[in-house]
């Protein structure tokens, strides 16, 4: 095999239609030499037909983030496939519409709990589970969405990529000791299924065409897959607990 990740065997999560930046990780992943498995959660048979769009059909996990014996299971079920992990990538996130579109004021603990679990907690909790697979030299790369600021009606999903940006920093400190690293990639704003759950999330669009100064296609998820491949590469031997933005620029200009 030859390319970036030749002879890397990945766990990539969140795959739900081939628009999501996960699938186009997983299909730039197979191109570039590596074994590929997948996550699914839910509609399962969706996940594997999307599976079929890769150039080679991957076998799909059912995982549930927030199911305890999903995770004490994941090494068994992941060692179906292969014979351990040199990657993960989280691209999980989800929060109950109350949590979302300008609600922050009004929702309940019940509604944002499911929010933190789900979209920054697992991502400590997927780690672990597949940390019996990972030798020194792995690498576990997360997905966030710039939350150094608050954003109009991103709301309690703002706060969950904040903790999961300091989760992941978190992470690097106690995988450090067994040569394994977290990084996240921030990317801009997409047109993803999350994101179309989203209401407003026609605002993101708008500033980032304005604003980018390398400007943003909405639908192209090539940039932050291509940034996700990297970090999970050897290239990156170094660099643990850092964020890489793949927005055009946005982030560097002033409003």
């Amino acid at each position: 095999m030859s390319g970036l990740l030749a002879g890397k065997r990945l766990l990539v999560t969140g795959v739900i239609t081939d628009a999501s930046i996960a699938f186009s990780v997983a299909k730039l992943a197979q191109e570039n030499g590596a074994q590929v498995v997948l996550t699914g959660y839910g509609r399962l048979s969706l996940v594997q037909r999307i599976a079929k769009r890769l150039p080679e059909p991957a076998p799909v996990i059912e995982m549930d983030v927030t199911d305890p014996e999903h995770l004490a299971g994941l090494a068994d079920r992941v060692r179906e496939h292969v014979d351990g992990l040199d990657g993960l990538v989280h691209s999980i996130g989800f929060a109950p519409q109350t949590c979302l579109g300008g609600g922050f004021l009004d929702a309940s603990w019940e509604d944002v709990s499911t929010a933190l679990h789900v979209s920054t907690y697992s991502y400590k909790s997927l780690a672990v589970a597949a940390l019996p697979l990972m030798s020194p030299g792995g690498s576990v790369v997360g997905l966030t969405f710039d939350a150094t600021q608050a954003w109009p009606v991103y709301d309690w999903m703002g706060v969950a990529k904040a903790g999961l940006e300091s989760a992941s920093r978190y992470l690097a400190l106690h995988l450090g000791r067994q040569g394994i690293r977290s990084n996240l990639v921030a990317a801009g704003p997409l047109r993803t299924m999350a994101a179309k759950s989203i209401p407003g999330f026609e605002q993101f669009e708008e500033a980032w065409a304005e604003r980018a100064p390398l400007g943003w296609d909405l639908t192209d998820q090539e940039p932050a897959a291509r940034a996700c491949l990297a970090l999970l590469s050897d290239w990156f031997p170094a660099t643990t607990g850092e964020i890489v933005h793949v927005d055009g620029g946005y982030h560097a200009v002033g409003a």
